[in-house]
């Protein structure tokens, strides 16, 4: 009689394993029990059942990161501060 399951050996990275199956052990799943629900998900979706993209940074996140390189190249005066408390009143002060 033929197997009804077929065995997959895949290499993962350790670290990544290990959190994985943490998550899942939480969630009362298994790795195993997991890849068959992900692969019946590309089944279903006809293709990958999440959005696989390159990261790209919000545009305010691009804005404070070119503010921070100006304020390094001296062409934004800025603040600083040696004192968290003193930083946070200030903060909490302005208008």
């Amino acid at each position: 009689m033929a197997s009804l399951t077929s065995a997959i050996n895949v290499n993962v990275d350790a670290k990544l394993k290990e959190e994985a199956t943490k998550i899942l052990k939480d969630l009362g799943l298994n790795m195993s029990t997991f890849i068959n629900m992900a692969l019946a998900q590309v089944v279903k979706k006809d293709g990958v059942p999440f959005e696989v993209v390159n990261p790209k940074p919000s545009k305010e996140l691009l804005e404070a990161l070119n503010e921070g390189e100006e304020i390094l190249n001296g062409k934004i005066k800025a603040k600083g501060y040696h004192n968290v408390r003193k930083m946070f009143e200030d903060i909490l002060n302005e208008d």
